[in-house]
């Protein structure tokens, strides 16, 4: 007899997007999977307008239900849908991604390894007119490239990720003293790895993601970033014991390299230079977090 399928709870955060959760909801809708062995948690983090008519529309096709917390950010949005889930695995996104239809599937078979604790999944920006976006994921690519090496992974990303609920319980949730929506699940996988559990990259379990970005949004974004890098840095060395440590030359050299493989060499500048100030903006924020954090360090 065939083992039954695993169950799985899906936890989307979200505020203020009714329409990108709409196509987000119905992709998970359409997920290739027993409908009766999966759940899906909206949880509004304090949105002007609740979700409710969304969640209502795809209410028929699969089980959802939505709940509300006062604005919190991602990370403490996430903690309130594992409170609640009841599946053995929980399975997270976000409200601007589309799940595709064998996305649970490709997360189950990887839990089928007895030994995998959480697995990542491969995301694909959608918006490929968009420079902005395109580098935004050219980014994410190359940090799974250059930090995920076999069969063990160390960088996930939580708009595609699926963790063992028990494990997840035992290693704590995430981290929500982050100030910003920025770190907090990096910091969650570093610390589910260092407490020994394997956590993988399966590029099956594929989300399409649409983030709109123009100029001034990139910069904020990767500005964001900076900031939250920051605060990981920090609490990872305080974790190990160790001091603070930054990437190498050739860490960026690498990444600023990667957009020559490209055909088109209109694409490849404008993909290397958005990366370079993508690179600039992670700097300036994570300079600027560094002074704040001193000074108010500094009048405690």
């Amino acid at each position: 007899m065939a083992a039954e399928p695993p169950t799985f709870s899906v936890v989307v955060p979200t505020r203020g997007r009714e329409a990108s959760l709409a196509r987000c909801l119905r992709a998970l809708a359409r997920l290739h999977y027993p409908r009766d062995l999966y759940e899906v948690i909206v949880v509004d983090d304090g949105s002007t307008t609740p979700p409710d008519s969304v969640v209502e529309e795809v209410a028929s096709r699969m089980s959802v239900r939505a709940i509300r917390q006062a604005h919190r950010g991602p990370a403490a949005a996430r903690n309130a849908g594992v409170r609640r889930a009841k599946g053995r695995y929980l399975a997270f996104t976000d409200d601007d991604c589309m799940p595709t239809p064998s996305w649970l599937r490709a997360f189950a078979d990887c839990f089928a390894d007895g030994d995998v604790s959480a697995v990542g999944g491969h995301t694909r920006n959608v918006l490929r007119g968009n420079p902005c976006s395109a580098a935004s994921q050219d980014l994410v690519d190359y940090l799974y490239s250059h930090y995920n090496n076999g069969n063990r992974a160390t960088f996930l990303t939580s708009n595609n990720l699926a963790v063992r609920a028990d494990v997840l319980m035992r290693v704590g949730l995430f981290d929500e003293s982050f100030p910003l929506p920025a770190g907090e699940d990096r910091e969650f996988v570093a610390r589910l790895v260092r407490q020994g559990y394997k956590a993988v990259y399966s590029p099956d379990a594929v989300v399409d993601h649409a983030h709109e970005l123009g100029p001034r949004s990139f910069w904020r974004q990767h500005f964001r970033y900076g900031r939250g890098a920051f605060h990981f840095h920090r609490v990872n060395a305080e974790s190990n014991g160790t001091r603070v440590r930054l990437e190498r030359p050739r860490f960026y050299f690498e990444l600023l390299r990667r957009p020559f493989d490209r055909a088109d060499m209109d694409a490849r500048l404008t993909a290397a230079a958005l990366l370079g100030v993508s690179q600039i903006a992670n700097a300036a924020g994570y300079f600027f977090e560094k002074a704040t954090s001193a000074l108010e360090d500094h009048q405690r």
